[in-house]
């Protein structure tokens, strides 16, 4: 919390500044603004950058290492015995140590670590006072040395728009970098997997049983991750969320862009769109307490049957949770084509329907092609309605009448419990991430080479 005040302090001073400058920036000219180089807002832009982003950027950097710092000088003063611990044994006595200066307390704490979570507290409540003056006085002369700058040729706008610039490429930067590390860290653990497992039991087997079994006469002693049953549930599932979710989604952004009066469109949109907002726990109670007994009922009825945990309760919740993707893209889509596009086609004669499927839709079809693309990626990763609607069975079917699972809700069943972190059946999560990443990574590569393709017909 006082940190957040101490952000909120630095954004108030740098709007501060931005008034200063612009103020100072008019002044400097009598208020004839012509004279300036740039408008008076970049003056103040330049002042606020100068103020805040300073200030900011050290705060970040304070707060990255100031946990690691204060953590090693509290281990240097504990007693020679504690600090002769091995790695496992200490990070468990730092945790202990933190969780008391937090008040968390559990059993009768020993008198050593009360006094190394005091010592922590003092550590933390000093740096927090340090942290504060060096922020202020980052402030202080930020805005003391940027208003001293302020005169009619100074070049302003540039300046704002160079550091802006900087920022933008900074924060792409660490979104590629961000990936590379997840990918990278994936990848290791997935390594460490295959050193134990051979990569073909894990690509071609067709029996998925993870746990490692107590006694050797029992079935999977050794565990068994044939990753197959997983990828046709997943498979499976997300075909059927999309056999739903595509029809009714692009059907209804043409009617909404092309047929729709507009206040229908106004009060429609915002309605579908509120399906994507409801969380997705939601739809797992009602897939599993409405979708799938009614799917049970129904099968018996006709002579089918139909597990309370199938694919295809699954899939059609999912498809009903994805049409906001599909419908509301691709109607901002549609509408962003050309109306003169339009007016030629009904100039020469064709129909509406006929405008919509030769023109429209060819010249919408990339965008089109990018939300099926994000409603298929967000129903292969989806893990909620699995759980409650499809279960943990990792089962070989093509029946969607049938429970099945996925990759994504294995992998968070992998990694919940107390097992070692370097055996198998943890380590196999990350294998399963790396299937996902690439199957994610192929559709994307497909569907950019079908949109450049299919562009180059119309361009």
């Amino acid at each position: 919390m006082k940190y957040s005040i101490l952000i909120f302090t630095v954004i108030i001073l740098s709007a501060v500044g931005f008034y200063a400058g612009r103020s100072r920036s008019s002044k400097t000219v009598n208020g004839e603004i012509r004279k300036l180089h740039s408008l008076p807002g970049y003056y103040g832009f330049y002042v606020a950058l100068w103020c805040g982003l300073p200030a900011l950027i050290v705060l970040g950097i304070w707060l990255a290492f100031q946990s690691s710092v204060v953590t090693s000088i509290v281990v240097s003063g504990l007693p020679p015995e504690i600090q002769s611990l091995s790695d496992e044994e200490m990070s468990l006595v730092i945790n202990d140590i933190v969780n008391l200066a937090h008040g968390i307390v559990v059993g009768r704490p020993d008198n050593v670590l009360l006094a190394a979570a005091e010592h922590y507290n003092r550590l933390l409540g000093t740096g927090f006072l340090a942290l504060v003056a060096v922020v202020m006085s980052i402030c202080i002369a930020g805005l003391g040395f940027s208003m001293r700058y302020i005169n009619p040729a100074m070049r302003a706008r540039i300046k704002v728009e160079q550091t802006v610039q900087v920022l933008m490429i900074l924060c792409s930067t660490v979104a590629i970098f961000t990936t590379i590390g997840i990918m990278l860290s994936v990848l290791f653990e997935s390594v460490r997997f295959f050193n134990q497992i051979p990569i073909t039991d894990f690509l071609f087997g067709v029996h998925w049983s993870p746990q490692i079994a107590i006694r050797e006469d029992q079935v999977g002693a050794s565990g068994s991750f044939g990753v197959i049953p997983l990828l046709t549930g997943t498979l499976m599932i997300s075909a059927i969320a999309m056999l739903v979710a595509v029809p009714i989604g692009l059907m209804s952004a043409i009617y909404m862009s092309e047929y729709a009066a507009e206040g229908f469109r106004t009060v429609v949109k915002p309605l579908l769109e509120v399906l994507a907002g409801i969380p997705t726990v939601v739809y797992g109670f009602f897939a599993a307490l409405i979708v799938a007994p009614f799917l049970r009922d129904l099968g018996s009825k006709i002579g089918l049957d139909v597990s309370s945990e199938s694919a295809l309760a699954a899939g059609l919740v999912m498809g009903i949770m994805i049409i906001p993707f599909v419908s509301s893209l691709s109607d901002d889509v549609i509408n962003a084509v050309p109306q003169s596009l339009r007016d030629a086609s009904l100039g020469i004669g064709a129909t509406q329907s006929e405008t919509i499927v030769h023109v429209v839709l060819p010249a919408a079809l990339p965008g089109i092609v990018g939300s099926i693309l994000l409603a298929v990626s967000r129903a292969i990763g989806e893990t909620m309605i699995v759980v409650m609607a499809a279960g943990l069975t990792a089962r070989l079917t093509a029946n969607p009448l049938e429970a099945v699972t996925t990759f994504t809700v294995q992998i968070v069943t992998l990694l919940i419990g107390d097992q070692e972190f370097d055996s198998p059946k943890t380590l196999a999560a990350f294998a399963l991430g790396l299937v996902l990443f690439i199957i994610t990574l192929c559709l994307n590569i497909i569907a950019l080479y079908a949109v450049r393709r299919y562009r180059e017909e119309y361009e």
